[in-house]
Formats: structure tokens, C-alpha cells, sequence
């Protein structure tokens, strides 16, 4: 898969919702019924980020889930890249980017979401060939404001603001000519997911699909 095929895939994932929700999942039984709810809410495009243990195990059950486009984030190492697609990811998603984790994304036909937080980092991507990229860590790098002016003089490059999104901020992003979508992890909280009430968990998506 070549960079430009890689950023097309991703941005065809980032228009599918207004919101990607970032989940940091602990137990891979709740990954079914989780994934469920935001898909039936509106949210087909989900980021599973591998910081537990059970991560893997969470994208390998969200892959059955009809109506779902599950994605590894968090990726890292060309090990994650891999141990990512054999659990069934279609997408991957990383704060930053380095040239061993782009060259692994594109050996495995991983479509990649790379972190980008100034023009430079924006700048060395687009001369690779992606576009789409994720704007990390969205708040503590200035939020829609230092967006905005990143997009000014880069405007073929389109974001995912992902770090501190919330429904009370989402839509100053989403307003943004270079913002495709946002991730956020507001549409799935722990005590929600741990308590298994799934229905209110739709609800948050429907709230965030209709941003």
C-alpha cells in the first residue's frame, strides 16, 4: 500500500462520522455489546487504543461486529502494526509518526491515522504522501485556534483533532475546513462501560453523530 492509497483509506474511515471514539477497553467482554451501542448510535469508525491488555482481544471481537470499522491505536513499533492487523484491525492510528512505523503500515496494507502537532510534522507527511492526519494532542497543542492557523498555509492537509475533545469543544474543531472528524473518548466513560448500560452509551453516540 503506497502513502497517498494509505491516506485515502483513512480519510474514506474519518467521513464516515463526525466523531471516531477513542476506547481504552479492560475487559474484552464488555468489546462486543461497546462496539454495538456506538455503531447503533452512529458511530461506525472505532479506534481501540493498545494500552490494556486485553486490547487485542477487544479489536479481534469488534471486528465481527456488523456495521463496524474497527482500528488499533496507539500504534508505536512495527510490532504493534502487526499484532494490530492479525487481530483484525482495518485502520491504525499513532501520536506521532516515525519512518520504521510508516514503512510497517504500508508492508501490511494497514491504512494509518500518523500524529502530527506542528506544520513541520505536517509538512514532512504531506512530502510522504499522507493528508489525513491526526492533530495530537489536540488541546494541549493549542486547539482549533492553532488548527486553524496550521491549515492557513497548509490546506491539502485534513485532520483528526484527537486530546481533549470533548462534546463541549467538538464543534469548534468539526467548524474547521481541515477538520474531517474529531476522536474522542467522552462517548464511551469507564463507569458506563464497566456497568454495562450500553443504552446510554447510544445515546451519547447519537449525540456525537448528529455534531
Amino acid at each position: 500500500m503506497t502513502p497517498l492509497e494509505a491516506s485515502a483509506a483513512a480519510l474514506q474511515i474519518c467521513q464516515l462520522a463526525p466523531i471516531v471514539p477513542v476506547l481504552v477497553v479492560d475487559d474484552a467482554a464488555h468489546a462486543a455489546p461497546l462496539a454495538q451501542a456506538l455503531v447503533a448510535g452512529g458511530l461506525p469508525a472505532l479506534e481501540v487504543t493498545l494500552r490494556t491488555p486485553a486490547a487485542l482481544e477487544v479489536i479481534a471481537e469488534m471486528a465481527k461486529v456488523e456495521g463496524g470499522v474497527v482500528g488499533a491505536g496507539t500504534l508505536l513499533t512495527p510490532q504493534d502494526v502487526q499484532d494490530a492487523k492479525d487481530a483484525g484491525a482495518l485502520f491504525g492510528v499513532s501520536p506521532g509518526a516515525t519512518d520504521r512505523l510508516l514503512d510497517a503500515c504500508e508492508e501490511a496494507d494497514l491504512p494509518l491515522l500518523p500524529g502530527a502537532a506542528t506544520a513541520t510534522e505536517a509538512m514532512r507527511l504531506l512530502e510522504r504522501g499522507y493528508s489525513m492526519l491526526k492533530f495530537f494532542p489536540a488541546k494541549a497543542s493549542g486547539g482549533a485556534t492553532a488548527l486553524k492557523a496550521i491549515g492557513a498555509p497548509i490546506p491539502q492537509v485534513n485532520f483528526c483533532p484527537t486530546g481533549g475533545v470533548s462534546i463541549q469543544n467538538a464543534r469548534d474543531y468539526l467548524s474547521l475546513s481541515n477538520v474531517v472528524c474529531a476522536g474522542g473518548s467522552w462517548v464511551a466513560p469507564k463507569d458506563k462501560v464497566q456497568a454495562g448500560d450500553w443504552a446510554a452509551i447510544e445515546a451519547l453516540a447519537k449525540e456525537a453523530a448528529a455534531l
